[in-house]
């Protein structure tokens, strides 16, 4: 018999945090999230998130034992104000027994029935910064800290259950050789000259955190048009500013500002910290800190974070100067390969964005829908 169990205290959330360590242990792909951080995350005292988000946490048991977790989740911005009467679910883990998946879906369901919400849909997070989507393609590629890796079957019991394709993310990665440094040095050149734009480079995280809540304000602009795109509060612009921003290495981060020292493009990448995570085995101490440190010095592998530019010089060439300052650091520090996160197979600009370089798509990953 499988029964439902509501998280609420600090064990509970706990257990809930720590139950996908049993079912990926012996994966060379997972990529497992550092537990403490992943409880802040679902802590309402902590996550801004909860300001305009309730969630649920569900653990699925068998004869006392976790076989499935799952959250429940209305993002109360996107229903009242966007109209999307959707009923999100997340952090989604579960053994290969459908009956466990039919339990933990059917109580996303009833509290969705519950608030008169129309569909459901997941695995999505809170907002366009939370993972997203069960892997559907690629299951053989090491996973990435922003990312969930799933088993081939979190596809197939979805399916069975009737769920349909909602919306699908293509992930790619490419060599650094594919990019011509002298020609995008060029661009740069060009494109700053044209338009009076200034290419901003760091060395210290100090010099970076005053544009940061200008970033995130460009970051809402430039995504605002996407399907998929809730707004990103004051609030949680603080909490991923205190959060991220420090541990990023700053030349790892390129601002691009106007002749009135306005942002009107940035990006960010991160050097990949899949293999020290793994190492790390969901604890900062008392090693789990010195494999991540390890991995911010000379990475042959980096993951593009974020990239935006203003509507106003989209089609202007500016990313030109971006790839221009990434190529220059990266190649200083023999970079090899940039791996790029989830980005909606529907959104085609991101997609000519870099297809000069010769991406490889290799892995493609789904959120399904299921009507209520």
């Amino acid at each position: 018999m499988i029964t439902l169990q509501e998280c609420h205290t600090k064990k509970e959330m706990k257990q809930f945090v720590t139950f996908p360590f049993s079912i990926y242990k012996n994966s060379k792909y997972w990529v497992p999230p550092i537990i403490k951080d992943e409880l802040e995350t679902f802590d309402k005292k902590v996550n801004p998130a909860f300001e305009n988000a309730d969630a649920y946490f569900y653990v699925a048991l068998r004869e006392g034992k976790i076989v499935g977790r799952i959250a429940a989740i209305i993002n109360r911005y996107e229903v009242n104000e966007q109209k999307i009467k959707k009923m999100r679910f997340g952090w989604f883990d579960v053994i290969d027994d459908i009956d466990v998946t039919k339990v933990l879906l059917a109580k996303v369901k009833e509290i969705g029935k519950e608030n008169n919400l129309e569909y459901m849909e997941g695995p999505v997070g809170f907002s366009n910064l939370d993972k997203v989507g069960v892997l559907i393609d690629g299951f053989d590629h090491i996973g990435t800290m922003i990312t969930w890796y799933t088993h081939p079957y979190y596809k197939e019991h979805l399916e069975q259950l009737g769920f349909v394709k909602e919306k699908e993310y293509l992930e790619n990665k490419f060599q650094l050789t594919n990019v011509d440094a002298a020609y995008y040095e060029r661009i740069s050149k060009l494109i700053c000259r044209r338009f009076h734009l200034t290419a901003l480079s760091f060395t210290k995280t100090k010099d970076i955190l005053p544009y940061v809540d200008e970033m995130f304000d460009l970051f809402n602009k430039t995504y605002a048009t996407l399907s998929s795109y809730v707004p990103i509060s004051d609030s949680q612009i603080a909490y991923f500013k205190n959060k991220y921003i420090s541990f990023i290495n700053p030349e790892f981060i390129k601002f691009v500002i106007d002749a009135d020292n306005k942002l009107v493009a940035f990006g960010i990448m991160m050097p990949s910290f899949s293999l020290a995570l793994q190492k790390a085995k969901g604890k900062l101490f008392p090693f789990g800190i010195f494999h991540l440190l390890k991995a911010r010095k000379n990475p042959k592998v980096v993951t593009s974070y974020l990239i935006g530019v203003d509507p106003q010089y989209q089609n202007k060439g500016v990313t030109g100067i971006i790839f221009s300052e990434f190529a220059n650091a990266f190649n200083k520090i023999g970079v090899e390969t940039i791996v790029r996160t989830p980005e909606l197979e529907e959104n085609t600009a991101i997609h000519q964005l870099w297809k000069s370089f010769d991406p490889v798509t290799h892995k493609r990953r789904r959120t399904y829908r299921l009507n209520i």
